[in-house]
């Protein structure tokens, strides 16, 4: 059967990494979430109090702590930088409001991309983030680009970092995701855009099942066309 290339983007909290989970569940694919690399890299940089001034000496740290994925016996997936497990550690506030200049070092995205794309080669894949219709996989098959409003962003990461145990408020979160929009969409390198052939769609209001569903529906029909 054909395997396709799935690029789903979307700005902070847009619903990018539950959906691309389940549907390479569904599908058999290979998800990659490219948020958590960059997460672990600013996670590496921060430990030792570099800044975007540092990009030799963060770029030095990728290559002797690797990042790399794995699975924990519930089946959720985990992050490590090197052998350490940081899934939880990059989730952390500070680690969220650094990532954004982290995110925009030229040669730091260069790495990652590269590691990306050899990750999908591999086969059939769903890869989310902010550049991967864009950038990482410019000849996807199925691009899906998707948005919300800030207030229901902040929403979904005010209940997702509580259930995690991280202190959160929930104005001062609205403020954080609406800066990081700005960031992410007017940095130099590689910017958050809707790539011209992709398919926008918000999911304000809208439940999981149904972006899933969309999604899912788009991609059967292009494995199926062969």
């Amino acid at each position: 059967m054909k395997e396709i290339q799935i690029a789903i983007d979307g700005p902070a909290s847009s619903g990018k990494s539950t959906v691309a989970k389940i549907v390479a569940k569904d599908l058999g694919y290979i998800y990659l979430d490219t948020g958590a690399m960059y997460r672990a890299a600013t996670y590496l940089a921060l430990k030792h109090q570099l800044t975007a001034e540092d990009s030799r000496e963060i770029i030095e740290l990728l290559e002797e702590h690797p990042i790399g994925f794995g699975r924990s016996e519930a089946g959720e997936q985990l992050v490590f930088v090197g052998d350490v497990d940081v899934t939880h550690a990059i989730r952390e506030n500070e680690v969220t409001n650094n990532v954004s200049w982290l995110a925009a070092i030229a040669e730091v995205r260069e790495q990652l991309v590269a590691l990306q794309q050899r990750i999908a080669g591999q086969g059939g894949i769903v890869m989310d983030g902010r550049d991967i219709g864009t950038v990482v996989l410019p000849e996807a098959q199925l691009k899906i680009f998707l948005i919300a409003s800030v207030e229901e962003r902040a929403q979904r990461r005010y209940k997702e970092n509580l259930s995690k145990g991280i202190e959160t408020d929930f104005e001062t979160l609205k403020k954080e995701i609406a800066e990081r929009d700005y960031k992410d969409s007017h940095r130099a390198v590689s910017p958050l855009k809707a790539a011209a052939d992709s398919l926008t769609f918000d999911t304000t209001g809208v439940g999981i099942e149904e972006v899933v569903a969309f999604i899912e529906n788009k991609a059967k029909a292009l494995i199926e066309e062969g």
